[in-house]
């Protein structure tokens, strides 16, 4: 089945100004909007990113309104490009490794983290096999700081997942919310 989505970008803060719909992917949003300060998400899971073409920070958006972008734990008022979470799944399982090439150390498991030193004595996570599911690595506990996105599949270093160091705090499954 294919994904619907629907989100709406907004100048300003609490829903504000200029506004700009979405419902598919965007490389380039610069030219709909010069800032973006509040959204809302009416359908579907969205990954928003700092610069065009999917790169830089990474903000994974679900179903609901943020007047503000310290609510989506944005760094500033940067969003140039946008992409839908096209293959929700029910069940969601991971394998993270201590070491890179799935090496030392595994655990697995299939819920949220909200401190991942809670089940994981290691403050690095160095590759991580995605088995079912979509998954969040957030920098810090609770759920902050830099947001890397990983779909299914296997990542054999954090470069792989775009960070640029493997400090983990938290993760979180994507979970359907349409």
């Amino acid at each position: 089945m294919e994904r619907t989505g629907k989100i709406f970008f907004y100048e300003d803060k609490n829903f504000k100004g200029h506004h700009y719909e979405c419902s598919s992917d965007c490389p380039e949003l610069n030219s709909h909007f010069q800032r973006c300060n509040s959204i809302r998400v009416e359908g579907g899971a969205w990954v928003m990113y700092e610069r065009p073409q999917y790169q830089g920070y990474q903000y994974v958006l679900l179903r609901g309104e943020y007047p503000n972008y310290q609510s989506w734990n944005g760094f500033n008022d940067t969003i140039r490009s946008c992409r839908l979470i096209r293959h929700p799944s029910s069940t969601h399982r991971i394998r993270i490794y201590e070491r890179p090439d799935f090496g030392g150390q595994m655990i697995e498991f299939s819920e949220d983290l909200p401190n991942l030193l809670d089940r994981w004595r290691y403050r690095d996570v160095q590759s991580a096999h995605i088995q079912d599911g979509i998954w969040v690595f957030y920098e810090h506990p609770n759920y902050r700081g830099h947001q890397y996105v990983l779909e299914k599949g296997e990542y054999r270093r954090h470069t792989e997942w775009g960070a640029l160091h493997p400090s983990v705090g938290s993760i979180r499954r994507v979970v359907d919310s349409s």
